[in-house]
């Protein structure tokens, strides 16, 4: 399974334009509502993007909860391929600040599952050290979240491993091929 996280204020195209060219690759994709930061898991369904676009997600942070909690939070019993984060702001912070998403990053670089991050999301695998060592990109600024990375700000999308980052919004669309090739 392909989580990819929505929290309010996330960028739109960064969400929607990988979510359409995975599922139109016939990849079954997942989209998490994140729908606030304190450390309660939420049961709202909607979230609405930095530019008043609301989503409905196919599940709420609690329904990925109580899946977690059937499963033994086991990384063996829990399918991840990938975990798609987008930014935007204050999207990517409240990703950023919640436990359920850190524990499905976890999980999925326990089994080897592509973490992928475009905007301003990619530092939060530059804050939890996923990005060690690897060649990383992020939105222009956001740099110094990108902890043990070389950056290449020529670059608009990099794959390194199972870590793929993007630059930005203008960047979506590659980063969303680059997904469905990964």
């Amino acid at each position: 399974m392909i989580y990819l996280f929505l929290a309010p204020g996330f960028e739109e195209i960064e969400a929607l334009c990988p979510l359409d060219l995975l599922r139109r690759a016939g990849l079954a994709v997942t989209t998490v509502a994140i729908t606030t930061p304190a450390n309660i898991p939420s049961t709202e369904s909607t979230v609405t993007g930095a530019h008043r676009i609301t989503v409905q997600a196919d599940m709420t942070e609690a329904d990925l909860v109580r899946y977690l909690d059937a499963a033994g939070h086991d990384p063996s019993a829990i399918p991840i391929e990938a975990v798609i984060l987008p930014g935007g702001m204050p999207g990517a912070a409240y990703l950023d600040a919640s436990p359920v998403v850190n524990e499905i990053l976890s999980l999925a670089d326990a089994e080897g599952a592509f973490l992928a991050a475009i905007c301003a999301a990619p530092m939060i695998l530059g804050k939890r050290g996923d990005l060690c060592g690897k060649e990383a990109i992020c939105f222009p600024g956001f740099e110094e979240y990108l902890a043990g990375a070389t950056v290449d700000t020529e670059k608009t999308v990099v794959r390194d491993g199972n870590v793929i980052t993007a630059k930005g919004m203008g960047a979506a669309f590659e980063f969303g091929l680059e997904l469905v090739r990964a």
